[in-house]
């Protein structure tokens, strides 16, 4: 039998597999590559998105902040406003006092007594005056016992003016007015 060489051949398939093994590694790097590639972009593409949503956030927050500062801002006028509603309020129901208070010491100043000046302080009034007896201030500080309005007399001063034909006493005594209205709120509980 002929021999026949079979080394060319062999060679060549080595070859073959060898240029195949080239062309599936090469193949499998591209595709790792676009693989790694693909994962790259999708991942950046999640942060991007993720980064979006956060700074939407923020922004929200920002905004929600200013709203609550505008909130907190009238939340204090809505305080301040209050605040002079109710003094106009206590100012309008205290209105009426001061008339019945000067009806009330028209009413109480017995004969022979004068009154020089009325001073209000608060809810305590001051009064000077003058008296042709002690009997009459007296009477008088017994009429604002009784009276409706005022309240708890007390004689600070009493003298007697020298300078007057009629010796009158001159004196000053304090009393401290009655609300109507804090009764009135007293009694709605």
């Amino acid at each position: 039998m002929a021999h026949i060489n079979l080394l060319p051949w062999r060679q060549e398939l080595r070859k073959e597999k060898q240029k195949q093994f080239f062309v599936v590694a090469g193949l499998s790097v591209v595709l790792a590559a676009v693989i790694v590639l693909a994962a790259y972009m999708q991942m950046s593409r999640m942060i991007s998105g993720q980064e979006a949503r956060n700074n939407f956030i923020k922004r929200q927050i920002t905004e929600v902040e200013q709203q609550l500062k505008e909130i907190e801002n009238l939340e204090r006028e809505k305080d301040r406003l209050l605040a002079r509603m109710k003094i106009v309020q206590e100012l309008q129901s205290n209105r009426p006092e001061i008339v019945r208070l000067f009806d009330e010491v028209a009413r109480i100043v017995p004969d022979g007594v004068y009154l020089k000046s009325l001073a209000q302080k608060g809810r305590t009034i001051t009064v000077d005056g003058q008296a042709q007896s002690n009997a009459r201030v007296s009477s008088f500080m017994r009429n604002i016992e009784d009276a409706s309005t005022l309240q708890s007399p007390l004689l600070e001063v009493i003298e007697t003016d020298e300078k007057s034909e009629e010796r009158a006493r001159n004196f000053k005594l304090k009393a401290s007015q009655e609300s109507k209205t804090v009764e009135s709120e007293g009694s709605k509980k």
